[in-house]
């Protein structure tokens, strides 16, 4: 009797057991491959353009965007006329050599716009004689100055271990919003995967099998980079997920355009028979009032990867009995094992590893 109370009180109120926590990320990094590798350079401002107008230097497009005003942009390109210190940048050595800014992302975008006359001057303490200038209508003498000035950028070099590449962007995301762990990787590896992510994210489809109505920090994005990273290795998964999710990203951020048709495939080849075989409880548990069903990340993962891993034809799908599905994967949800595989621990290896391995197997007797 007790165990049943202790049971359905895991269910009810599921402990987060500390593998669950993202704090021990780097110790599951080899010592040796801990240490930051970086270089350190003084580019000129006129540099430092030049390299982002030619993609050398790839200010990527994070959820917030640029955000700062036209006095805040301003004020950064009178420091640059009186010599104020500017703040160092920080960029992330790519594997094709091209740099992505990981801190700085405001100040580069200001400088950029100016010098491209996209903004007057406003706002100015020091020179308010040149508020209302654009940097081609100042004097050549300023043009040269501001051109001239050099900022210090910090580069984690490319042979930089991504698990301590994502440590340290955490450690320098102090925006008054700060950005989640998709958000950072949407910044750290952006390209096509990223742009893929966003795009199968937006389907209607997608939309109404999970819930996600109004997907402001990429929830969506990081799920969907589940099915992906899980579907080609989970049975090598290490936990926390996080770091195993930034490992793929980091692997597969600029797919070729084959890749990329093959993945969108996959991944809507997938959603169809989970949609078509689970109906209205794809991916959702019944919620502690027994009545309204949730989505359910941990059961999303058991349901993708084990029709994923089946590789069910059209013909299989359509002779399946849907009634019967529903009334085992019912009773599968209510298995003491598998109730706990998707409700406590759940980035942990062997609760994420059973409940892919328990459902390829109830599936498989189904079908």
């Amino acid at each position: 009797m007790k165990n049943k109370s202790v049971n359905l009180a895991d269910r009810l109120f599921p402990k987060q057991s500390e593998s669950d926590s993202e704090e021990n990320e780097i110790l599951n990094i080899p010592p040796e491959q801990r240490k930051l590798n970086t270089e350190t350079y003084d580019f000129t401002v006129s540099t430092v353009n030049t390299y982002i107008n030619e993609e050398h230097i790839i200010i990527p497009e994070f959820q917030r965007g640029y955000v700062w005003n036209r006095s805040q942009a301003s004020r950064l390109i009178e420091s640059l006329i009186i010599q104020c210190p500017i703040p160092v940048v920080f960029l992330s050595q790519n594997t094709d050599e091209s740099l992505s800014v990981i801190d700085g992302n405001q100040r580069l975008s200001s400088i950029n716009l100016f010098l491209a006359d996209k903004f007057p001057l406003q706002g100015l303490t020091a020179y308010p004689e040149l508020d209302g200038f654009t940097f081609s209508e100042l004097d050549p003498r300023f043009r040269r100055h501001i051109q001239n000035r050099t900022i210090r950028c910090i580069v984690i070099l490319k042979d930089t271990h991504p698990q301590i590449k994502f440590d340290v962007f955490e450690r320098l995301n102090t925006g008054s919003v700060k950005l989640n762990a998709q958000e950072l990787r949407h910044g750290i590896h952006s390209g096509r995967l990223m742009a893929l992510l966003e795009e199968l994210g937006r389907s209607e489809q997608w939309r109404t099998a999970t819930g996600i109505s109004k997907d402001k920090r990429m929830k969506s994005e990081e799920l969907i980079l589940r099915f992906f990273a899980l579907s080609d290795n989970w049975r090598n998964y290490e936990q926390p997920l996080s770091g195993f999710l930034t490992k793929f990203s980091e692997k597969q951020r600029n797919l070729s355009k084959t890749q990329e048709e093959d993945f969108k495939s996959t991944f809507n080849r997938t959603l169809d028979i989970c949609c078509d075989l689970f109906g209205t409880h794809v991916f959702r548990t019944v919620g502690a009032d027994k009545k309204k069903l949730q989505f359910n990340a941990a059961l999303y993962d058991a349901q993708m990867i084990a029709v994923h891993e089946l590789n069910l034809t059209a013909p299989q799908v359509a002779k399946a009995s849907k009634s019967g599905i529903a009334k085992a994967t019912s009773a599968l949800l209510d298995d003491d094992t598998f109730s706990r595989h998707i409700s406590q621990a759940t980035t942990n290896k062997n609760a994420l590893q059973g409940r892919i391995k328990q459902f390829v197997t109830h599936l498989r007797k189904l079908i």
